[in-house]
Parts: structure tokens; C-alpha cells; sequence
């Protein structure tokens, strides 16, 4: 590791001279990191006991963050767990272990992580069960379901309790979409190849529209069975098999591209853009550990852009430390890297002072009304997503066996920044007119 004495020499001298060259303004810069190690430390350390406003501020902010939710309606074992996995890229035991219940019949998954969800998933799991009553969890969740999406097995014709608890769904919403997944396709065709090209499309924008005769007539019969048995309760049909690579099919995610297609379709523009960008982002990625962190990265990152919107100076200096205090910490679990205080140290020295300048230029623009929302949104949004990819190449390189110099570190961030602000823009352009 580099020399603690000179890192920490060279963040002093140039903290000195922002501090000479912006006043108070520099205090106040000096102040805000100060608050950012902090709440790292109280994180190092096992501190559980963040400040309640805090916490408060935290829980509002979550609110106004734009998070697809997917109401998930469907029987034990009808592809689910297999949808979730498709759309997050997370392992089983991941999304088992990340549910928790909600009701007395359904469970609730945020991903990547409750602090900072790009997507949540509600699961509905008492629905194949006699007598199922869906008016709890439609006091629970109407108001926060998106979309609905009903997963059927194709060879299982026994869905009544399930149709009986979408009547009551729909009726409560009956704008609100609702996609029918037909799953398990190779179930009504052992040992035989999927039909390719793939022969369902006209379903999601015609769910009444014929099935091509090419389609073996077993599994046609089967997917027929299910549109009449939910007739005039959906609103787009995607027959899919979503398998493992191990089980062998020449395309594991059968039809997933396309019921992502409907999803974005269906979705309101804010919450799309979160879809695509997770999309974009984890494809882009060939590390393992590059690939689970992104999310966590992106999460906290749009959580922080809503923060750094709040129309008054300096209220969200108090918001961002622990908005990235918390990514880093994840981060951290993710590399198996712990931050101890001698981490926390090299980092501040490194990557700090780097963000100093901008979040006093992003306060003081604040006091212009409506542009400086804009402008703070995006700075927030840029800068946190600039640390969380300096901490993965920070990570990464110690996991290799050494440690990137102050400049190397600062080079990488203010890159990453650069291009996350630019991103921010393209995705954000009715705020970015205003600005």
C-alpha cells in the first residue's frame, strides 16, 4: 500500500488551498467529507445507530426514487424465481434469501439491495392455496404494483384460484397492466428443440392473435388453454422457458428478450429507464464481481441523484454521506475486502478531495430555482457512481495483489465521473433543458 504520510500530506495541501480559494464554501466541502468518513466509519465499526433524520430523510427520498415493482401472481414452482433471475441476473439463493414477508401470503424482493432497489418484486405465494383471499395484498399493494405479471405453467391447467384472485386484482386496477407467462414450454415437448425462430410475437401486442401453425401442436393446445382460461384479464401473452445452461437448451432464456420488451412497453418512462440502464450496464460487464456490484452501484446511484434534487442548499450533505457511505460498504462485502480505518484512510486521500470542488460548485448552484435542482441531481448521481466504480477498481486491484496509486485511483474516478455525467444527462433531457 501506498505511504499513508504522503497521501495524506497531499490531501492536506490541496484541501488547505480549496479551502483558501472558496472561503467558508471550503469549510463547509471540508465539513461534508468529514461527514462522509464518518458515516463509513460507523459502518467499519458496526454502529447500527445512524442519526433518525437520517434514516427519515433516507425513507423519503426512496419514495421519489423511480423503482419498476412487479406484482409476480402465479402457483408454486410456475417460474417465477426463474423470471426474477432473468431480469436481475441474480442467483437462486440469492433471490431465496432476499425475500422476506410482507403479508401473510406474500413476500417482498428488493434488488439489488432494500437501501437502494432498482427493482422490487411482490409475490404473491398463498394464491394456489383453497380459499385464498387476495384483499390484504391488494390493500398492500395496489398502490405500488406496476406491473402485474401472472406466470401459468403450460402442462398445469389447474388455475382457478389463481384466475379467481386476478379478477379481484384487475377489478381493484383495471388500467393497470397484466402480462400472461406461459412457462415450462419444454414441458409439452420432451427432448425436442424450442421452435426458432421465436413464433410468439404478434402475442404481446395481439393476445388473441393465432399461434403459427409451425408451433409443435402440443405446445399450442397447452399455451390456447391458458388464454382461454384467463380471457379478458391480461393484456399481452409471452410464452417463455427460462432454463439454466446446464439443463442444456441452445437458448436458456427462451423468450425472456421478449417479455423485457413488454415490460418497457408497459412500464411508465421513468420507470423504464431504470430497466434499460441495468440492462446496459451488467451486459457491459465481464467480471464476476463487476457484474454483482453494478446493480449496487446503479441503485445507489439513482437514489443519490433524487437527494442531490432536493431544492435547497446543502440539505442533501447530509443525505449523500450515508447514501455512499452504505454503497461503499456493500461494495466491500461484495469484493470480500473489509474496510478498516488504514482502507478508509488511502481512500479519503485518493479519491476525496477529488469531489470536493464539485459539491460545493452543486451547492451554490442550488440557489438558481429549477436549474439548480437539475444540476444538483446530476452531480449527486455522477459522483456517486464515479466512487462506486473507483472502489471497484480499487478492490479489484487489491484482490490481485496490489494497490493502485492516489493518481491512478483519481484519474479513474474523475473518468467514470465524466462519463456518468454525460449518461445522467442523455437519460434526464426534460431536466437538463431546464438547466
Amino acid at each position: 500500500m501506498w505511504s499513508r504520510d504522503s497521501g495524506e500530506g497531499k490531501m492536506g495541501q490541496e484541501r488547505d488551498h480549496a479551502t483558501r480559494a472558496s472561503g467558508s464554501g471550503g469549510r463547509t466541502g471540508a465539513n461534508r467529507m468529514s461527514r462522509f468518513w464518518n458515516a463509513m466509519k460507523r459502518t467499519v465499526t458496526g454502529d447500527a445507530s445512524p442519526p433518525p433524520d437520517l434514516e427519515q430523510a433516507l425513507d423519503a427520498v426512496r419514495g421519489k426514487t423511480p423503482a419498476p415493482v412487479f406484482w409476480l401472481l402465479g402457483k408454486t414452482q410456475s417460474g417465477k424465481t426463474s423470471l426474477v433471475r432473468f431480469l436481475t441476473g441474480a442467483e437462486d439463493a440469492a433471490i431465496g434469501s432476499g425475500f422476506r414477508p410482507c403479508t401473510k401470503t406474500s413476500r417482498l424482493y428488493q434488488f439489488p439491495t432494500s437501501d437502494a432497489p432498482l427493482l422490487t418484486f411482490l409475490d404473491t405465494r398463498g394464491v394456489d392455496e383453497p380459499g385464498y383471499d387476495p384483499a390484504e395484498d391488494i390493500a398492500q399493494f395496489d398502490r405500488q404494483a406496476h406491473v402485474v405479471v401472472v406466470t401459468a405453467k403450460a402442462t398445469d391447467f389447474g388455475q382457478g384460484n389463481v384466475r379467481h384472485a386476478l379478477e379481484r386484482i384487475r377489478a381493484a386496477s383495471p388500467s393497470r397492466p397484466v402480462i400472461l407467462a406461459v412457462t415450462c414450454l419444454h414441458e409439452t415437448i420432451p427432448r425436442k428443440p424450442h421452435p426458432t425462430p421465436y413464433p410468439f410475437e404478434t402475442l404481446a401486442a395481439h393476445p388473441g392473435a393465432p399461434i403459427p401453425e409451425t408451433v409443435p401442436q402440443h405446445m399450442r393446445e397447452c399455451i390456447e388453454e391458458h388464454r382461454r382460461a384467463f380471457a379478458g384479464l391480461f393484456d399481452a401473452c409471452v410464452p417463455l422457458d427460462l432454463t439454466k445452461p446446464e439443463d442444456g437448451f441452445a437458448e436458456p432464456n427462451y423468450g425472456g428478450e421478449q417479455l423485457k420488451g413488454v415490460l418497457l412497453k408497459m412500464l411508465p418512462a421513468a420507470y423504464r429507464q431504470t430497466l434499460l440502464r441495468l440492462k446496459e450496464a451488467t451486459d457491459a460487464l465481464k467480471g464476476v464481481h463487476q457484474r454483482h456490484a453494478e446493480p449496487i452501484i446503479l441503485g445507489y446511484t439513482s437514489l443519490a441523484g433524487t437527494a442531490g434534487a432536493v431544492p435547497i442548499p446543502f440539505a442533501d450533505m447530509v443525505i449523500l454521506p450515508g447514501i455512499q457511505a452504505r454503497m461503499a460498504h456493500h461494495i466491500g462485502q461484495i469484493y470480500g475486502q473489509p474496510l478498516t480505518p488504514e482502507r478508509l484512510r488511502e481512500l479519503a486521500a485518493a479519491i476525496g478531495v477529488g469531489m470536493l470542488s464539485r459539491q460545493l460548485i452543486r451547492q451554490a448552484v442550488k440557489l438558481i430555482p429549477v436549474v439548480g435542482s437539475a444540476v444538483g441531481a446530476t452531480v449527486a448521481a455522477a459522483s456517486t457512481y464515479a466512487l462506486g466504480r473507483a472502489l471497484c477498481f480499487y478492490f479489484e486491484a487489491v484482490c490481485e495483489g496490489h494497490v493502485p496509486t492516489p493518481d491512478a485511483l483519481r484519474k479513474f474516478y474523475h473518468e467514470h465521473y465524466d462519463a456518468a455525467e454525460k449518461q445522467w444527462k442523455a437519460d434526464h433531457p426534460k431536466a437538463e433543458a431546464k438547466a
